[in-house]
């Protein structure tokens, strides 16, 4: 018997980014437009597949981040809403080449790019949309935005190229996967927090606990995306469930399954992760095993762990929507079902 966890409902869920899409709207509207601006090219297909991934219901969950700590520290210019275009589109570049990399099928409910176009065109889509993401940094006129958002460019493919070589490795220890998960997504969530109050000239200090925050919010994303994998559905995943047990993934929940599990269990493993033994009757046993040893719900407290480490860098900075949104953000990315 599988495991399904209910990690919570929708209402709720929509309810605790209201605040951050509010505070956020007419800027957000800005970024969007500028997006859909940077997405255009005279070659015909860049803005075809640019649009297939940008127009399909995202939550730009990161740019209204980078706008939300802009107007935490006053910020009142222009060059945030550049900086959070960027953050979207080297986003949106790491998925079309996620996809490739992975072989996926499925993004956000639809087919994938390079489903419809194929992998070398969502490859140099991807690399186009990242070349338009550093013109724009490059007009905000800030070095150090620039720095930051350049160095998590990098240490996100040094995320990619780590998670290819653990890759099937069921030897791989929680602190490697950990390791992993912290340069390919936490990186530019990290970013994304930091940019804004740089543009906004808030204190070290203040950047330090944005930069803090971004970084333990991206962990505990990534960490409940793993757990969805095997204890969500596709819906509310805008994937097929059970796409990382197929590829090979040595997620969290496998970590925990396997080094708990027997001698017989670990061959399981080995069969299904190794030797892509990967069907839905695999899918079935691998939930179950998840269940009986707990692993779905310790990645679970794992997120809850990393989003109060985000909660306490916010901690000591002077109330305001803006921080009570990024707040509320945590608890989204904990609770989504969605």
């Amino acid at each position: 018997m599988g495991v399904v966890v209910a990690l919570g409902d929708g209402k709720r869920e929509q309810a605790s980014i209201a605040r951050l899409i509010e505070l956020t709207r007419a800027d957000m509207s800005r970024v969007n437009e500028l997006i859909l601006s940077k997405a255009g090219s005279d070659v015909e297909m860049i803005p075809e597949i640019a649009n297939h991934l940008i127009s399909s219901g995202g939550k730009r969950l990161r740019p209204m981040v980078t706008l939300a700590a802009a107007q935490m520290f006053g910020y009142s210019g222009e060059k945030h809403v550049k900086l959070a275009a960027s953050v979207e589109f080297m986003h949106t570049a790491t998925l079309l080449h996620d996809d490739v990399v992975d072989e996926s099928g499925m993004r956000r409910g639809k087919r994938t790019a390079r489903m419809i176009w194929g992998n070398q065109a969502s490859v140099l889509v991807g690399d186009f949309l990242l070349g338009q993401a550093f013109r724009m940094m490059v007009e905000v006129g800030s070095l150090e935005a620039l720095d930051i958002l350049s160095a998590a460019a990098t240490v996100i493919a040094e995320g990619e190229v780590m998670q290819l070589g653990v890759a099937k490795n069921l030897e791989t220890t929680e602190d490697d996967y950990l390791q992993v998960i912290k340069a390919k997504t936490a990186a530019l969530f990290s970013a994304a927090a930091e940019v804004g109050p740089v543009i906004a000239d808030a204190s070290k200090a203040e950047r330090a606990a944005l930069r803090s925050y971004g970084t333990n919010l991206g962990l505990a994303f990534q960490l409940i995306d793993d757990a969805l994998d095997y204890g969500g559905n596709s819906q509310s995943l805008g994937k097929n469930v059970g796409d990382d047990f197929r590829e090979g993934k040595v997620t969290l929940p496998v970590i925990l399954s396997y080094r708990r599990g027997t001698a017989e269990e670990r061959d399981f493993w080995k069969r299904a992760i190794e030797k892509n033994e990967s069907g839905d009757a695999e899918l079935e046993q691998a939930r179950a095993l998840m269940g009986r040893y707990g692993a779905i719900g310790d990645t679970i407290g794992r997120a809850r762990h990393f989003g109060e480490i985000a909660r306490d860098a916010l901690a000591p900075l002077k109330k305001s929507p803006q921080k009570s949104a990024l707040l509320e953000v945590i608890d989204f990315c904990i609770e989504r079902v969605s």
